[in-house]
């Protein structure tokens, strides 16, 4: 069960994986990286190409790929008996992952949570990753599905994403889940890990949140790319808090344009993230969506100024399959 990836490059045609914190060392200035949502079931490959081609231009190192926890209704059958039907569900990351670095040479990042598999699932879609040659993963636990209150982990799954970075360290140490597993070799990830600026929403306060977030870390986790945010001052500011607890690893601040005058309400409300006055009044004074969607551009424009005169050294954008939108930013900032 050795994990290698030899036999894949001539398939890949590419062998120059790189780990997350490999690209920030070797970088001599602010790059940009993009976050995708996987087309939804029935979907094909040619979605996602379409949805990065226009984004290749800036030559990103790396590209993530989200992954959403299935959802379901039930469906009542004759007899009085009720059937789970999965009504949402988009493809799995390992495919779309080889998609990607066959197609553009550059890093893929799949997105693992901890919701709706169990740690054999976890093991085996980490397994496959590695054999692609797949160098970094983020660690999440996942939304709470609907139409449920809490998370609620999937039978012998985890139920915090310290738990799933144990796991993908177990791996990296040669450890498996199954002590049956003789020579089984070990992966090589560089495990990234979420970061709240306004810290997340089931936490009593920022510290405490910083606090687990730094669990994370000494377990093993080796970069943090931020929720979205649409005021620097609090990515500043978390970062500051993160160095003074101990953190040491790269904070990759993410960033989203506002798009439409329904997110002034709806990112607040799904991201738990606050919206600044300036910006919310700007926006608000609009008289047509295309209008707010030049005050959120000229807004995500501003936030990446500052940022990169800060240093950061990656900035994610999450395209939420917005893809022209962030093309027009990053086309004023690189």
């Amino acid at each position: 069960m050795k994990l290698s990836t030899d036999i894949l490059f001539p398939l890949c045609g590419f062998s120059n994986f790189m780990k997350v914190t490999e690209h920030i060392k070797h970088a001599d200035a602010t790059r940009v990286s993009f976050e995708i949502l996987p087309p939804l079931k029935g979907g094909s490959i040619e979605q996602v190409f379409s949805m990065l081609d226009p984004l290749m231009e800036f030559k990103p190192p790396f590209i993530d790929v989200t992954y959403h926890r299935e959802e379901f209704i039930y469906q009542k059958r004759p007899g009085g008996f009720y059937e789970k039907v999965a009504i949402r569900k988009r493809p799995g990351t390992v495919g779309i992952c080889a998609g990607i670095i066959n197609r553009y040479s550059i890093d893929a990042i799949p997105h693992l949570i901890c919701g709706g598999f169990s740690k054999d699932e976890t093991e085996n879609a980490l397994i496959d990753l590695s054999f692609l040659g797949v160098k970094n993963v983020l660690a999440l636990r996942g939304d709470v599905r609907k139409p449920d209150d809490h998370f609620i982990p999937e039978e012998d799954g985890h139920a915090h994403a310290l738990d799933l970075v144990r796991q993908i360290v177990d791996m990296n140490q040669g450890r498996f889940l199954h002590e049956e597993t003789v020579d089984g070799g070990h992966a090589d990830f560089c495990i990234g890990v979420a970061g709240y600026p306004e810290k997340h929403f089931e936490a009593p306060n920022l510290k405490s949140d910083i606090a687990y977030l730094k669990k994370k870390i000494d377990a093993g986790a080796d970069y943090i790319v931020t929720q979205m945010f649409f005021d620097n001052q609090k990515y500043f500011d978390f970062v500051q808090q993160c160095r003074q607890a101990g953190i040491k690893v790269p904070i990759i601040p993410g960033l989203k344009p506002l798009t439409r005058k329904s997110q002034l309400n709806a990112l607040p409300s799904t991201f738990h993230v606050n919206i600044p006055d300036d910006l919310y009044e700007t926006a608000t004074a609009c008289n047509d969506e295309k209008a707010v969607r030049q005050v959120g551009i000229e807004w995500a424009i501003m936030q990446s100024r500052e940022l990169i005169k800060a240093k950061v050294p990656i900035l994610h954008f999450y395209t939420l399959s917005n893809v022209k939108t962030v093309a027009k930013i990053v086309s004023k900032i690189f």
